[in-house]
């Protein structure tokens, strides 16, 4: 899976692809150079400080993320390619909003702090001044770990076609999303498929409470950004999902 990553100061001809000039000079017909986009399809498109993204690359991303097809017309050039790309995104609130267009097309929402435990502030110091010492031997220490998490991940993916989630979560997703004032489908879309994706991590078939409570944490976030998650009591057995998350959330 490609992992992109998209620069602030990305031009658009270098996000949608342009005409490969060294080439036409050399043949003498056109030619089309690829872009971001289009060494994303199928994976991930990654973009740091998504809220500072200049206004016409936020529209280029919203029609490409809309209809999964990339189209480039440049110096007489015309071209399509498909591009499904999943977009991560990270930001700082404090120095500027995300325009809600751009902010509806990311389906979860986390923030992330620094810890305030202080074993576990000094645990992480002590692991990155490892890593900045010798991150070849970091890289070692650690590598059964990562290896662990990536067979952890290839099995999950595997085993997602055959979760299933019962009507009365299905029903539950519904009552969430009225409950919160959302009027898109697309958290009901996006926490169902949450859901699953978790139970599949966790090697199960089937969604549980505690999958639901999870993934409406993070897309109730991202869909009422600021807006409290209240305690929902989830099916049977009195499972509870109780968030709070803030505004100054990251887009994830």
């Amino acid at each position: 899976m490609p992992f992109v990553n998209l620069p602030l100061g990305a031009s658009e001809d270098r996000v949608l692809g342009s005409l490969d000039f060294e080439r036409a000079l050399k043949d003498g017909r056109k030619a089309f150079q690829p872009g971001l986009l289009a060494s994303a399809h199928r994976g991930i498109l990654y973009i740091d400080e998504v809220n500072l993204l200049p206004d016409h690359l936020v529209d280029v991303l919203l029609d490409a993320a809309a209809m999964g097809i990339n189209r480039v017309q440049r110096e007489g050039l015309s071209v399509q390619h498909p591009a499904r790309v999943a977009l991560v995104g990270t930001m700082n609130q404090e120095e500027g909003e995300l325009r809600p267009q751009l902010l509806d097309r990311f389906g979860m929402m986390v923030e992330v702090l620094a810890p305030q435990e202080p074993r576990l502030r000094a645990e992480i110091v002590r692991r990155r001044l490892a890593w900045e010492a010798n991150s070849d031997e970091f890289n070692r220490t650690w590598h059964s770990q990562q290896t662990a998490l990536r067979e952890q991940v290839l099995r999950a993916q595997a085993l997602l076609p055959k979760v299933s989630i019962t009507e009365g979560l299905l029903l539950l997703i519904s009552e969430l999303c009225c409950s919160q004032g959302v009027t898109s489908l697309r958290a009901d879309l996006v926490m169902n498929k949450a859901a699953r994706a978790l139970a599949a991590l966790h090697g199960r078939t089937s969604v549980e409470p505690d999958d639901l409570a999870q993934a409406a944490a993070l897309v109730l976030a991202a869909s009422s950004p600021g807006e409290a998650v209240r305690s929902t009591r989830l099916g049977s057995g009195g499972a509870r999902a109780v968030a709070a998350p803030s505004e100054g959330a990251l887009s994830a």
